[in-house]
């Protein structure tokens, strides 16, 4: 029987909630050395983080949409503009981008003076990410998120942003919001990046999968832009334990995507 891939709601129980939101920061916070830059500067660091040409890998990943081309579930853009907006609303993609604020938050925290408060930030750091790796079901996708954490967390670290003492190693979503805190992006436009970001991943797989031109798929992304700055002003709003996790289509496709016959993308 095929997976459907329409999404479907379940509260998220199974697991141990994640720590209570951090207090506000200490005086003695970590700033980035060049925390005077001018407002162009800081939008330029935006823009670099979200470029396809960033060094972590996205490119060669298609997080289960090319199982789904091969089994005939997005054939077109208009199904492939479905499949985005499904993840924004009730996929795992939005809980991780609800836990942003909060991770930069704590990572920040993890940088400060006082010994006791740093130590309680890598806890939490620790037990958030944790937390959100077990929202995906797909052992490989868990290993994706690894391995591009580990990529941006390198490239921050050879541009002189080295992690905190005792941070343990962080996947995708807590080494994003470590970006945030390296190169000052607020916490909204840190979630919009994180969800353009993806988007844009996903158009780029679905240009070389689906038959979508490159044209069209730039259609669409200008067609997702009111619904993506919505949805990040939503998330970096909410409590992630409040969300609710439905993409099990996603999961499904993610799972069987190591065992096509031939694939163009990472499983």
């Amino acid at each position: 029987m095929r997976p459907a891939v329409g999404t479907v709601k379940f509260r998220i129980t199974a697991m141990a909630d994640p720590p209570a939101q951090a207090a506000a920061p200490p005086s003695n916070a970590f700033h980035p050395p060049d925390a005077s830059a001018d407002a162009g500067e800081a939008r330029l660091r935006l823009f670099q983080l979200v470029s396809p040409a960033l060094p972590v890998g996205a490119f060669s990943y298609s997080e289960g949409l090319e199982w789904l081309v091969q089994n005939g579930q997005l054939a077109d853009g208009a199904a492939v503009h479905a499949w985005l907006e499904a993840e924004y609303r009730a996929g795992a993609l939005a809980i991780e981008a609800a836990s942003l604020p909060l991770l930069r938050e704590a990572l920040w925290r993890a940088c400060g003076g006082d010994a006791e408060a740093a130590l309680e930030a890598r806890g939490a750091v620790q037990e958030w990410q944790g937390w959100l790796l077990a929202q995906r079901e797909a052992p490989e996708l868990r290993a994706q998120q690894r391995q591009m954490g580990g990529s941006l967390c390198q490239l921050l670290a050879d541009l002189g942003w080295s992690l905190p003492a005792g941070v343990v190693p962080l996947a995708w979503p807590a080494a994003w919001a470590w970006a945030g805190v390296c190169l000052e992006i607020p916490p909204v436009a840190l979630v919009e990046a994180y969800l353009y970001a993806w988007t844009a991943s996903q158009l780029s797989a679905a240009v070389r999968l689906v038959p979508l031109g490159p044209t069209e798929a730039q259609r669409l992304q200008l067609a997702l832009a009111p619904t993506l700055v919505c949805r990040a002003r939503e998330l970096a709003a909410s409590d992630p334990r409040t969300l609710w996790n439905g993409g099990v289509g996603a999961g499904l496709a993610q799972l069987g995507h190591g065992e096509l016959y031939s694939r163009l993308f990472r499983s």
